[in-house]
């Protein structure tokens, strides 16, 4: 079987809205390490979106998995429960950083979790309003995209979006938007589109996913958590990306001194089986009636049998801490080349949850170019790397945190190949 034949099915049998990076197939895996149809192998630092924090095919969530395949594969929960489900949503609700007593509630994708925080929200104040962030990305369903504050290619020829959707910039250092503009975005907004008592929420992510890896400055949430309690907003914190160790913490809220109302958890959750969830206040999750919230596959049982293997793996293998390590040695190894590489702009991230900025060196102006080529040359030496940010012209760093040490230290040699590539022939 060969990569070629199979990329002519895939162009005559599916839609090419459907984007897909790579032009090889995956044929099996393992921890760090994916190999195509034709024997190739890859570093994969994608981790299938940070979705594999604890790697390809661990062994305690295939043993997880395959002891659930035994017992039964689907009931919905709705119809039949099941208490595997009770135990995971026991556990969420003691990890979690939200003081007081909480609940949680399981769904299958990332954007389930973040509609029906939005739903459960407006349900609970009687509002309808929600403030999200440019640069934000909630994903792909027509309420993801309304609070996704990046057009393309996410909101391109879908338009109208949902109504009572708003947004204001989100600190950044290399777009010279610091906290300051931000919150004073916010109250302009409530000055001139929106009074705040019309406010359900505000829905900001710790650590920006698709808009650039752009953390979120401790100052900034203590600010929109006044402002919050002020007008009576919930804060929803979308932890779709960096919940489960990524951030060094098992939820990134955990870096801050305040507290979200809700946050939505998914990707690493269940160690690559589809599983998200959203824990909050349990008088804020209790607002919807009975039927308001579920779906057919929501917490389906060999997902939640995984997601119990994935939060043993995280004590039992240290990955929090490991975490910590593997990005304080990738920080260190991206700010060491940036010292000698004009075209990387800022290194930044919390955690491992990494990302280099790149600009033209001759303008100082976002280059998408210079990150593909970046990325293509990686790619062509066996190392898988994913762009980001409302430019295109962000590196993501997402390995999973299983990463044998060796081939963490062969991608880094890989990753600074692929820097100097773009070094302008001045510099080489």
């Amino acid at each position: 079987m060969k990569n070629s034949e199979i990329n002519q099915r895939r162009i005559a049998s599916s839609p090419r809205g459907v984007g897909v990076m790579c032009n090889f197939y995956a044929d099996r895996a393992e921890n760090s390490t994916i190999w195509d149809v034709e024997g190739r192998a890859y570093t994969d630092f994608a981790a299938g979106i940070a979705v594999l924090n604890t790697g390809h095919r661990h062994p305690a969530v295939v043993a997880a998995i395959t002891k659930q395949l035994e017992r039964f594969t689907h009931t919905a929960y709705q119809i039949v429960p099941y208490e595997s489900s009770v135990a995971l949503a026991e556990r969420i609700n003691a990890l979690v950083p939200i003081a007081g007593p909480k609940k949680t509630a399981f769904f299958t994708t990332g954007v389930e979790a973040v509609e029906n925080a939005v739903k459960i929200a407006r349900c609970y104040t009687q509002r309808a309003a929600i403030v999200a962030f440019s640069g934000a990305f909630h994903g792909r369903t027509l309420m993801g995209m309304a609070l996704t504050g990046k057009v393309a290619p996410y909101k391109l020829g879908f338009g109208p979006m949902p109504a009572d959707v708003y947004h204001v910039p989100f600190p950044s250092e290399t777009q010279h938007v610091s906290v300051a503009d931000s919150m004073q975005a916010l109250e302009r907004l409530f000055k001139t589109d929106v009074d705040p008592q019309r406010v359900a929420a505000v829905i900001i992510e710790p650590v920006q996913g698709e808009g650039g890896f752009n953390v979120a400055p401790p100052e900034l949430m203590v600010k929109l958590r006044a402002i919050c309690d002020q007008h009576g907003i919930l804060l929803i914190a979308d932890e779709v990306q960096t919940g489960f160790g990524r951030t060094g913490k098992l939820f990134a809220m955990e870096h801050h001194s305040v507290q979200a109302d809700i946050i939505t958890m998914a990707k690493s959750l269940a160690g690559g089986m589809p599983l998200s969830g959203l824990c909050g206040r349990a008088e804020v999750m209790d607002a919807p009636a009975p039927g308001g919230l579920g779906g057919t596959y929501a917490g389906n049982p060999l997902a939640v049998a995984a997601a119990h293997a994935v939060l043993d793996t995280l004590v039992t293998e240290s990955l929090l801490a490991r975490a910590e390590a593997l990005g304080a040695k990738l920080r260190a190894f991206l700010e060491a080349a940036q010292a000698h590489n004009p075209c990387m702009a800022q290194v930044r991230g919390l955690g491992a949850m990494n990302a280099v900025e790149f600009v033209d060196p001759a303008t100082g102006q976002p280059s998408a170019e210079i990150t593909v080529r970046v990325q293509q040359h990686a790619l062509d030496h066996g190392l898988l790397l994913l762009t980001c940010g409302v430019y295109g012209n962000v590196i993501r760093f997402l390995h999973p945190l299983t990463i044998p040490d060796a081939q963490f230290d062969a991608a880094l040699l890989t990753l600074g190949q692929a820097l100097k590539s773009v070094l302008p022939a001045a510099v080489r």
